[in-house]
């Protein structure tokens, strides 16, 4: 009995040892979006926590495009050794579900250490619009088909995924409008080119606050602590399971040690747990989170299958 234990004990060394000295260079944290949108700021506040913990520099890369698989094949393409992670987002399973080839394979190419944080999506209408409510916003659009527009930063994006998911869990048709970004969609929404507008907590809450717009729901399973007195959308319209958060999470090279991934993840929880980091997430609209690499990575592939299925349902065009 003795011997075995000490076998084991033996095997399990490698595994611990790869933990402690990792990492012993510079970490490269790349995330695909462009500076001073929701994902750079959460890994320029990530990145510093980190830096302590593990006693090397974590450098932020910006590498936009292409809805974040440019970032995504260089992490993919990345040394397995613990010197490039990236902050994945819900790009990462949309580009799964509507890129019909990409320069990497998203369950073999990335190991997800934590899902990091989440965040609601709030459907916005404009002040002086009729709708008071999200059941009286779907009656007009159930009344309407295909005549009211949805704005939203772009076709395949978080955003434009849940105004679909809206549309296929109420049995509405309503009309997207893409734009380049989210001032241009609430310039719109203000000039009545489009009726309602699906933008992700963070990005609104200012126009949210000064009365510039109206929210009429969020998306997450119960109603958002930055904004209270809005319901969600299953509260309001009565759909029940409704639910299309914003997630981040932390990945690294598909082929990474297990011990990696465990260490990010204890390092990661250990920061989240500090109340002025928790704070300014919160400033973000952001919820943290910290699960553990196997469920992280569930998770991920779990929004990868839904997504899928949400083209399929919705007849979102592939690219």
């Amino acid at each position: 009995m003795k011997r075995r234990a000490l076998l084991a004990a033996g095997a399990a060394l490698p595994f611990a040892a790869q933990a402690q000295v990792w990492p012993d260079r510079p970490i490269r944290f790349i995330q695909g979006f462009a500076p001073g949108g929701t994902t750079d700021i959460l890994a320029r506040l990530l990145a510093p926590e980190l830096a302590a913990a593990l006693g090397q520099p974590v450098v932020v890369e910006n590498r936009p495009g292409a809805g974040g698989t440019l970032a995504a094949e260089a992490l993919a393409h990345a040394r397995p050794d613990g010197s490039t992670m990236m902050l994945l987002n819900n790009g990462f399973a949309a580009s799964a579900a509507i890129f019909r080839r990409l320069p990497y394979d998203p369950a073999r190419d990335v190991a997800v250490a934590s899902v990091v944080a989440s965040m609601a999506l709030v459907l916005l209408v404009a002040p002086d619009a009729p709708w008071r409510s999200l059941e009286g916003f779907l009656t007009a659009a159930r009344q309407q088909p295909g005549e009211l527009n949805i704005a939203t930063v772009g076709v395949g994006s978080t955003q434009h995924f849940a105004a679909e998911a809206l549309q296929a869990a109420s049995g509405t048709r309503l009309t997207h409008v893409p734009y380049r970004g989210t001032p241009d969609a609430l310039v719109a929404l203000r000039a009545g080119q489009v009726q309602a507008v699906m933008e992700t907590a963070a990005a609104v809450l200012p126009q949210v606050r000064a009365a510039e717009a109206r929210a009429l729901a969020v998306t997450t399973a119960r109603r958002f602590d930055a904004l209270p007195d809005v319901p969600a959308v299953q509260e309001s319209a009565g759909l029940d399971g409704f639910l299309q958060a914003t997630w981040y999470a932390i990945g690294f090279p598909g082929g990474t040690d297990a011990a990696i991934l465990w260490r990010l993840q204890a390092e990661l929880e250990a920061a989240m747990r500090k109340p002025a980091l928790r704070q300014r997430l919160a400033g973000l609209g952001l919820t943290p989170i910290g699960s553990t690499p196997a469920a992280a990575g569930a998770y991920v592939q779990d929004e990868i299958e839904r997504a899928r299925r949400l083209v399929m349902t919705a007849n979102i065009p592939q690219q």
